[in-house]
């Protein structure tokens, strides 16, 4: 697999449950149809393991694709620009990574 992996914080006007919401709800439903998208899994920031270096984000997605050319393919589509568009000016905070995915301990 080849992941886009996206580490978000809520604008400083909304609340973390508010801004989960949106992501899981009005904005997800923007990127559902994004071509090649094989799996997304969406993790809820609940905690940070060390306040000085990792607090203040609030969720995290990982989109995940057969290849980097498909990924590619996503991110020229009209789907995507149309998500872009949505996120808008927000004013939060995001990290977006790409790369090459490997399965480290396989699901028990």
């Amino acid at each position: 697999m080849y992941n886009l992996v996206i580490l978000a914080s809520k604008p400083t006007d909304w609340t973390h449950d508010q801004f989960i919401e949106w992501w899981r709800g009005e904005h997800a439903d923007m990127t559902y149809d994004l071509p090649g998208l094989r799996r997304w899994h969406h993790t809820e920031v609940l905690e940070a393991m060390d306040d000085k270096h990792s607090a203040g984000w609030d969720g995290l997605s990982v989109l995940s694709f057969d290849s980097k050319e498909a990924l590619e393919a996503a991110l020229d589509s009209d789907v995507w620009r149309k998500a872009v568009e949505h996120v808008g000016s927000m004013r939060g905070r995001r990290i977006a990574l790409m790369g090459d995915e490997r399965v480290m301990v396989a699901e028990q």
